[in-house]
């Protein structure tokens, strides 16, 4: 046996999935974007460790920052007494962040 539903709520399942799904595709967007950064901070942070190697061994500039913008960031090299730090940095995507990521090695090229 079925039961009759009253004519006011027809419709209604559809009118809630309205509402609804702009706020699920908000909630999956987010998590793809935070997943990305995710991702980029990682590439970001190995990106850095390699430019400091590379500074460290008395590679020249144009090769340092080129390591790090391989993953699309920029990069600053500094001297911290006898360390060569590089510190790289880049867009987070959707997310309106900056990621920063910095690595330091001992500075034997120079």
């Amino acid at each position: 046996m079925t039961r009759r539903r009253p004519m006011g709520e027809r419709g209604a399942v559809a009118a809630e999935f309205a509402v609804a799904l702009p706020a699920v595709a908000l909630v999956v967007l987010l998590a793809g974007g935070a997943l990305g950064a995710c991702s980029l901070q990682v590439r970001l942070q190995d990106a850095a460790a390699d430019a400091a190697r590379l500074a460290a061994r008395g590679e020249d500039a144009g090769r340092v920052t080129q390591a790090v913008a391989a993953v699309g960031g920029t990069a600053a090299v500094s001297a911290r007494g006898d360390l060569v730090c590089v510190t790289a940095s880049a867009a987070a995507g959707i997310i309106p962040a900056t990621l920063t990521a910095t690595s330091c090695a001992l500075d034997g090229g120079r």
